[in-house]
């Protein structure tokens, strides 16, 4: 580790490829940062980590991956919609998790009928499942980090699947916060190699965006606080910039990438975590190279 000294800082201190008090980083070699704030000014403690994977090869193949599954995104998205309902308000102005939810449906072309069952289901206007939410944390090929977060009625059956598809596939199930600190809730946008920056970066920042990374294949991620999340959507939104991902994630500290037989091995465990019907996502730090 080192640690380098600054100026004091005329803006929030950014991350990974991005631009402050006249500085621009670098994103060819792809570093993490993290900010200490002193009484005098910053300092910066820096932690390298190559990354030479396409983030926007990522992306477009994580979304043809969504498309070949929209029978069982739709069956999540009603998982998410009915739980947002009921842990929060039914009006959707008042409860950005409900928003959001309800933006991914529309996303995904689902009639606004199952939308509206859904809410009325979780707001208890309409007899439906009591879901409980859970998550697990475990650990897949070479120690990668694997989030898994479920929705589901029955807790027994919803561990003893996820258990076996760790076990079956090389990985093994951890402990509450075994690998969970490795990760940032956040809200992640992830905007096409091309867009403009500098003028994203102005309404991402007024916006109260907390971090604009430019990544080394020229995608541009607008980091958020997860309950500023949709707020900053919409401003950018307003303003002509529409990403072409965005949502509240478990975004990794760290990165790791994988290839040949390890990267098979790791995407076969992701795919059986994903492929359970009580999950409804699973995060982890390792990047599958293609």
């Amino acid at each position: 580790m080192t640690v380098f000294p600054l100026p004091t800082l005329s803006r929030r201190a950014r991350g990974t490829g991005s631009r402050f008090a006249g500085i621009r980083l670098d994103a060819n070699i792809r570093s993490v940062f993290n900010y200490e704030f002193v009484a005098h000014g910053a300092r910066m403690i820096m932690e390298s980590v190559m990354a030479g994977h396409s983030k926007w090869a990522n992306i477009q193949h994580r979304k043809g991956k969504q498309d070949a599954k929209r029978g069982k995104i739709f069956t999540r998205l009603i998982r998410e919609i009915t739980v947002a309902a009921r842990l929060g308000d039914s009006d959707p102005a008042s409860n950005p998790r409900l928003r959001l939810a309800m933006e991914k449906a529309y996303e995904q072309n689902m009639p606004k009928d199952n939308v509206e069952r859904a809410i009325k289901r979780g707001s208890g206007e309409l007899d439906g499942v009591d879901y409980i939410e859970l998550r697990y944390e475990g650990y897949g090929i070479n120690g990668a980090a694997v989030v898994v977060d479920c929705m589901t009625d029955n807790k027994t059956r919803t561990v003893a699947d996820v258990r076996h598809a760790f076990t079956k596939f090389g990985g093994n199930l951890g402990t509450d916060g075994s690998v969970v600190f490795m990760f940032k809730h956040c809200g992640q946008m992830i905007f096409a190699p091309g867009t403009d920056e500098d003028a994203l970066m102005e309404v991402a920042l007024d916006a109260g965006a907390e971090d604009i990374v430019t990544n080394d294949d020229g995608s541009i991620e607008v980091i958020t606080g997860p309950h500023d999340f949709m707020d900053v959507k919409q401003r950018l939104e307003a303003a002509g910039f529409k990403a072409e991902m965005a949502e509240v994630t478990m975004k990794p500290s760290n990165e790791v990438s994988f290839t040949g037989d390890d990267a098979v091995k790791m995407q076969k465990l992701l795919d059986a975590l994903e492929s359970l019907d009580d999950v409804q996502e699973v995060y982890t730090n390792a990047v599958i190279e293609e």
